[in-house]
């Protein structure tokens, strides 16, 4: 857009020139946020991470635009997104993915102008969708008309907008994060004589927030957007924003009163916005990020958990839980009215860095055998192809990802198992376009194919051909459509988004169970790491006299006593349970309040009766570890098949049978494709 193009308000944008940070506000936002007015609302939330130049091309030219998403969010909102997270649109030279900014209230031509962006918060809103974007604070681009100014006229008013030195050998405790391209944080200026500070890539420097300008410069950015309609920002790499001698230079004491600032900013101007920060470190500096404990927060409201997301890997790999409570029994406290974002993949590499060395190690020889997948410090590959394209493995990652504490961030095509490309360059890898259809360009574009922005996966498995939206939206038993019911189930109970976390200790080391509980909302959550069927025995006498009512068939299970609840669950599989409140009776099926049945036993279902007897057979090394033989009988009518195959071998102390009842359980004989005992569908 023009420097001239109506802004918020119907004020032009000459007044925030290239040079001069903007001076003021816009007299108000041109709508009000998205949804309801709970200032909560992001504990609920389901983000949607898009790429706008890999979305939709609505003019042809061959990349992603604004437009485009528009013309997208019937898809979001019937695939139950709550929050679409943006990555940079703003003006750059695009040699980082647009996260090196060359002007912070200009849209990117190619993506649209300002009126698009509206166009897109307006029609987001209108269907109760919120958009946030990332707010890049760190660095610019080394063509942002700041840095020029500020290497031409060292004695102007942007003179000291960045962190200059003499020498390089100033911050010498500092880690370089792009080991694969960078071999310092310093680099030479001819034309200033002398080395400028950057964190990431030697074109972006990054901004010196002792000067007070600087901030205010930021902060005029940020009322900019908000005035606009925005939800909110990721701010991309807080921890960074301030250098100090002797130390790291991350998470200094001036990086936390920087972000208390901005905090209080938005919640005097912009009570129902969000800000989310992007903190790659461990969780206990992470948590700082919130804030202040006892007033429930003073920085931002939410934090992704970074070191949680590689140890969902490494312990489905393994097949132990360890990896995954490990992490969250180091996970500290959040104020009340904070959250977590949790994720399984983004637009960057699977990250490594808040891991040990031995278990990065372990990383890159399980998942990155090919030197080509590897980029800095990560995997640079798409969830499916990580996984082998294993649609069981898949459907337990993001069942973990919706039912772990926190808000759930997907990545766009991992609801359809999108591939990657690891012959592109970089991060360019996992940023391919999305994959509509099996016409022209994979429904993505009108234009020549040779002028997309990247080229289409052509691969057998993960090609645009067979593997789409249209053709999945098409199969009531795809990837999509079962991803879709999860996030409803995970709608009808609000206790994933702010019930307290207890983990329990089940007795098989491949079994992570848990609740989720706020008052009298109550999850069971029960998820098996190992590839083989697994028994687990759990202490559920907490809840004895309830029924656990499974979440995806609606099926009401035997009823918790004092022993052992026993059950017994498929490689790879999982249990959602509700456990109803004392007392009160299970909704009767068909009522309006039941859960919906998706689908009934179909041919291949067989029932088994538990056998909990001392003298059973060796069982067979093909069905796995500790997979006990049973007996069968017939299947029950109207029985929805729910997990199963044979309950586990003799205990010392004679559990209850499926929590101690005789009661059967259904199990697939046919495990590929179709509808599985563990809700999956």
């Amino acid at each position: 857009m023009s420097k001239d193009e109506p802004g918020p308000g119907g004020h032009g944008h000459a007044e925030h020139g290239p040079l001069a940070p903007a001076t003021g506000a816009a007299t108000g936002p041109l709508m009000s946020s998205g949804g309801t007015s709970d200032p909560h609302w992001y504990k609920h939330a389901v983000f949607y991470e898009v790429l706008a130049r890999g979305f939709f091309d609505s003019n042809g030219d061959g990349t992603g635009d604004l437009a485009g998403l528009v013309q997208k969010l019937d898809y979001l909102q019937w695939l139950g997104i709550d929050c679409i997270w943006l990555l940079p649109m703003y003006e750059s030279p695009l040699r980082d993915g647009g996260y090196d900014i060359s002007d912070y209230f200009k849209i990117l031509p190619e993506f649209g102008r300002t009126a698009d962006f509206v166009e897109l918060l307006d029609e987001a809103h209108r269907r109760g969708i919120r958009v946030i974007t990332d707010l890049v604070m760190n660095h610019t681009s080394d063509q942002h008309p700041w840095f020029r100014a500020s290497r031409e006229d060292p004695d102007g008013p942007y003179g000291d907008f960045y962190v200059w030195s003499d020498t390089d050998d100033r911050y010498d405790e500092a880690r370089i994060i792009f080991v694969d391209t960078e071999t310092s944080n310093w680099t030479y200026d001819e034309v200033r004589g002398q080395y400028y500070w950057h964190r990431f890539f030697s074109h972006q420097p990054d901004l010196n927030f002792e000067n007070p300008a600087v901030q205010e410069a930021l902060l005029e950015v940020l009322r900019y957007w908000l005035d606009l309609g925005i939800d909110g920002f990721r701010l991309d790499a807080v921890p960074y924003l301030y250098e100090r001698e002797g130390t790291n230079c991350e998470n200094l004491k001036e990086t936390h009163e920087f972000l208390k600032r901005v905090r209080a900013e938005v919640d005097r101007l912009y009570p129902d916005r969000v800000l989310l920060s992007e903190a790659n470190q461990w969780p206990s500096d992470v948590v700082d990020y919130f804030g202040d404990f006892e007033s429930g927060g003073d920085e931002c409201h939410m934090n992704f958990h970074f070191p949680l997301m590689p140890r969902m890997f490494m312990a489905v790999r393994q097949e132990q839980r360890f990896p995954i409570s490990e992490i969250l029994a180091q996970t500290p406290p959040i104020p009340r009215n904070c959250q977590w974002a949790i994720f399984l993949r983004n637009h960057d590499e699977l990250t490594l860095e808040m891991v040990t060395d031995e278990e990065r190690d372990y990383m890159y020889s399980e998942y990155a055998k090919e030197p080509r997948m590897r980029a800095n410090v990560g995997i640079r590959r798409r969830l499916a192809p990580l996984l082998d394209n294993d649609r069981d493995q898949i459907e337990l990652f993001t069942a973990l990802l919706l039912s772990l504490p926190g808000s759930p961030v997907l990545y766009y095509g991992d609801e359809i198992g999108m591939g990657d490309n690891i012959w592109l360059g970089d991060r360019d890898a996992v940023r391919t376009p999305m994959q509509w259809s099996s016409d022209r360009n994979a429904g993505f574009s009108k234009g020549d194919p040779a002028r997309l922005y990247l080229p289409l996966i052509m691969d057998p498995v993960y090609g645009y051909q067979a593997l789409n939206v249209e053709s999945q939206r098409d199969n009531p038993g795809s990837l999509l459509h079962w991803t879709r019911r999860m996030i409803q189930i995970r709608k009808r109970h609000p206790v994933f988004g702010t019930g307290a976390f207890t983990e329990l200790n089940a007795s098989n080391p491949s079994v992570l169970a848990f609740i989720r509980e706020h008052g009298d909302d109550r999850m069971l959550c029960v998820n098996n790491l190992s590839r083989y069927p697994q028994p687990v025995e759990l202490d559920l006498s907490r809840y004895a006299g309830v029924n656990p009512v499974e979440c995806v068939g609606g099926v009401r299970f035997p009823e918790v006593g004092e022993l052992p609840y026993l059950l017994t669950l498929p490689g790879h599989g999982f249990y959602w349970f509700q456990l109803p409140a004392f007392a009160e009776p299970a909704p009767a099926r068909g009522s309006r309040d039941a859960m919906p049945s998706y689908g009934l036993p179909a041919a291949g279902v067989r029932v088994h009766s538990l056998d909990t007897s001392a003298g059973r057979a060796a069982p067979s090394r093909s069905h796995g570890p500790n997979h006990p033989v049973s007996t069968t009988s017939s299947i029950p009518a109207g029985f929805v098949s729910t997990f199963g195959d044979s309950a586990p071998g003799s205990s010392s102390r004679t559990p209850t049978r499926a929590a101690g009842s005789s009661g059967p359980v259904a199990e697939r004989t046919d495990r590929g494709g179709g509808e599985k005992g563990n809700g999956q569908l």
